[in-house]
């Protein structure tokens, strides 16, 4: 009867582990459990993607394969701040490993919901204003990842080279956007020493953003587009406003390009979203967001739209041309 019970016991023992192995998968040739993230997202449109698409791609080249040992939970808010608590509270209630947050609003909704989920960030112009993180260079909490603020500087003595004449640049963003305000802080500190006035038009969502352009017209010689999530969807309805009164439009990010701006010299989403990806894993593998510094893009892309150019009788110089990366036509 000892013996019975001896083998009975290992049996159950040996069931036990078989059945814990069977629940785990090999992932970057280690063993470890299958992994769930939940990204989520303000709003749809081509940077925000770029970046979404950018990560994901960062853990498959790294092993990290959906359907092998990673979930991803993909959300959109839609532009809708409930959208985007609603979206924080289920991936806190499925207890998912990692939360990948797309802008500000999302952010500062995920970190409101949680704070033991490790959460990774991008496309947050400045996480220290947002309230997301302690600095740059020790985040603290559980929170940390990539910011796309932009070389603001640079891209408004672009228009200069440009536009040689122009005084008064136009600026339309969402003041209820933290990222947004930031920028346009910068934009305004260094107008006055490249010889330029601001003129403001805000907005609170997208069906005001056609109204906001009309506002500039004849009042301004030029537009500068912040990485404003709220304009970044409705872009196409500026291009239009400022087509018919020939006033060239400066972005801030590639996809506002390839939305019909005339130019960018900005980062690329993928990139800052492939490194926020290569973030995660580091996480994922047992560091800690708290320990993790913010990052910054590594690459900037000046970026000519030559048919945009072409619809407003613009003409780039050739100095300008020689330096592009991109001309799309």
């Amino acid at each position: 009867m000892r013996r019975f019970i001896f083998v009975l016991a290992a049996f159950f023992i040996f069931s036990v582990v078989l059945s814990g192995c069977g629940s785990r998968t090999i992932s970057s040739g280690s063993t470890e459990k299958m992994i769930t993230i939940g990204i989520t997202q303000i709003v749809e449109h081509p940077a925000l993607d770029s970046a979404r698409e950018g990560f994901i791609k960062a853990l498959k080249d790294n092993g990290y394969v959906e359907g092998k040992n990673v979930t991803f939970i993909q959300e959109n808010a839609q532009g809708d701040m409930s959208t985007a608590q609603t979206i924080a509270k289920k991936f806190v209630d499925k207890n998912v490993d990692l939360i990948f947050s797309i802008a500000t609003p999302t952010t500062q909704a995920v970190k409101k919901a949680t704070s033991t989920i490790p959460i990774v960030f991008t496309a947050v112009t400045d996480p220290v204003a947002a309230g997301l993180v302690r600095s740059f260079d020790k985040p603290g909490g559980n929170v940390t990842g990539t910011s796309d603020m932009e070389p603001i500087n640079d891209q408004l003595k672009l228009i200069k080279d440009l536009v040689p004449g122009a005084k008064r640049i136009g600026i339309i963003y969402n003041a209820g956007e933290v990222n947004s305000t930031v920028q346009v802080k910068i934009a305004k500190d260094d107008a006055a020493s490249l010889g330029y006035s601001i003129v403001e038009a805000t907005v609170s969502n997208s069906s005001e953003v056609n109204q906001a352009a009309q506002s500039l017209v004849g009042k301004v010689d030029a537009i500068w587009l912040p990485t404003d999530n709220t304009v970044a969807s409705s872009v196409a309805a500026i291009i239009k406003v400022a087509n018919s009164a020939k006033i060239p439009v400066v972005a801030a990010e590639k996809g506002m390009v390839e939305g019909g701006s005339l130019t960018t010299l900005g980062i690329s989403y993928s990139d800052l979203g492939y490194q926020a990806g290569l973030m995660a894993i580091k996480i994922l593998k047992g560091e800690k967001p708290a320990n993790i510094k913010v990052e910054t893009a590594k690459n900037l892309q000046l970026i000519i739209n030559q048919k945009e150019a072409d619809a407003i009788g613009l003409k780039i110089p050739d100095s300008i041309m020689k330096k592009a990366q991109e001309v799309i036509k």
